[in-house]
């Protein structure tokens, strides 16, 4: 009998690399991706139970493939028509090979999905929920429950985007140079927002949705060892690791938030800050540093102090004062004024909110509010203070942050 936790593991590792062969022996990725998600599904309901199959590579692309036939089958009959694979191949053949799963026909096309998913023809929300999906093997009811929409409403996102691959035709083929470059990018960013949803889920009654956040991480090793000389993934896979490291400290007993300057290190997983460290230490010096390298090694130092008191702030500033240059952003001009304030007083740091705050993509956003609340309390103006975190809270749709926020105003009076 096997472990429901360890069966999802294997199912997870083998989701990518089923659709793949799939894909690329049958070409429709939508029928494909519905097969192999009915196929993961049985194997979530046999596995536990029966035991893990000797080949379960094998076992799960002979159920996709049966699958894909009955679909082929009953699209053709839906529609009048019949489809070529399944004319011209009949389907004890379709099943025989896909129950070749002998060493050296294995092939893990699960870079290639990535990309296949990730395609900038998509919505950024299309591409996250089809990367869980296809290449994560989440059930669109747990994507769903993790971005807190209807099951409905995701399964529409997700056939919208299995449609648009369709009618685009495109195939599994890696994209080379300059478009593998920009293409690869637009990767690393799906991942890194998933990551960011998992750490801090933007509405909801918890602070975290961690099946994502380990999902991201996932994946992200999964891009790393596929291409291990891209300075830039392996520094968001060192980003990942040094801030859920932090998870176990962020919220308190009741599920509150907890700031970084008043979490208990110890609590920290000491695991992965020692592989996010020697990760980034190992990335920085080998090429041209890009935001992705810049934010985990402002991460490491963090991760490195042993209390708040003891963080290098002057480091920090010198890394965010290099990461607005590479990679200019609100939020990254936003992080630097905290790092200003704790280097030169909280006043230079206020001076630098007043010109975000004509920044319309910030101008009332909380955190920006939460954040001169905070240099606020820090210089004094209580009252001040007090106003803007309650301003902040009126602005967040995050449950966890809103109490946060409002319990710091009280505390101010």
């Amino acid at each position: 009998m096997t472990r429901p936790h360890e069966t999802e593991d294997l199912l997870r590792a083998y989701a990518p690399q089923v659709l793949g062969a799939l894909v690329r022996r049958y070409g429709d990725f939508d029928l494909c991706e519905d097969a192999v998600q009915e196929a993961l599904i049985a194997a979530a309901r046999q596995w536990p139970a029966d035991g893990v199959p000797d080949h379960p590579r094998g076992w799960l692309l002979t159920v996709a493939a049966r699958r894909y036939v009955d679909l082929v089958r009953s699209e053709s009959a839906r529609r009048r028509r019949e489809d070529a694979v399944a004319l011209a191949t009949p389907a004890s053949e379709l099943l025989a090979h896909a129950a070749d799963d002998t060493p050296g026909g294995d092939r893990d096309d699960s870079l290639s999905l990535l990309f296949l998913c990730c395609r900038p023809e998509l919505s950024p929300p299309s591409r996250i929920a089809l990367t869980l999906r296809a290449v994560g093997g989440l059930t669109t009811a747990q994507i769903a429950a993790a971005f807190l929409v209807p099951e409905s409403t995701m399964a529409q996102r997700i056939s919208r985007a299995k449609q648009t691959i369709k009618a685009g035709g495109w195939s599994l083929a890696l994209p080379e140079g300059t478009d593998r470059t920009e293409r690869l990018a637009e990767v690393r960013h799906v991942l890194y927002l998933v990551f960011n949803e998992g750490y801090t889920a933007s509405g909801g009654d918890a602070l975290t949705a961690p099946e994502l956040s380990t999902e991201a991480i996932r994946l992200a090793r999964l891009l790393h060892g596929l291409v291990p000389d891209d300075t830039e993934t392996a520094g968001l896979l060192a980003l990942m690791l040094l801030t859920d490291a932090r998870r176990p400290a962020r919220t308190g007993p009741l599920g509150e938030l907890v700031p970084l300057a008043e979490q208990d290190r110890g609590s920290w997983d000491a695991r992965l800050v020692e592989e996010g460290v020697e990760l980034i230490s190992r990335t920085l010096p080998r090429g041209e540093v890009g935001p992705y390298q810049l934010q985990a090694a402002i991460a490491a130092v963090h991760d490195e102090a042993g209390s708040a008191e003891a963080t290098d702030w002057p480091q920090i500033l010198a890394l965010y004062e290099l990461l607005e240059r590479t990679g200019p952003n609100p939020m990254v001009t936003l992080n630097r004024a905290v790092a200003v304030a704790m280097v030169h007083g909280p006043r230079a740091g206020l001076d630098l909110l007043d010109g975000l705050a004509e920044d319309r993509r910030l101008a009332r956003h909380h955190r920006l509010l939460a954040t001169r609340a905070h240099l606020l309390e820090l210089l004094g103006d209580k009252e001040s203070a007090a106003d803007a975190y309650r301003e902040a809270a009126r602005h967040t749709t995050s449950a966890p942050e809103r109490r946060h926020l409002t319990e710091r105003a009280r505390r101010l009076g």
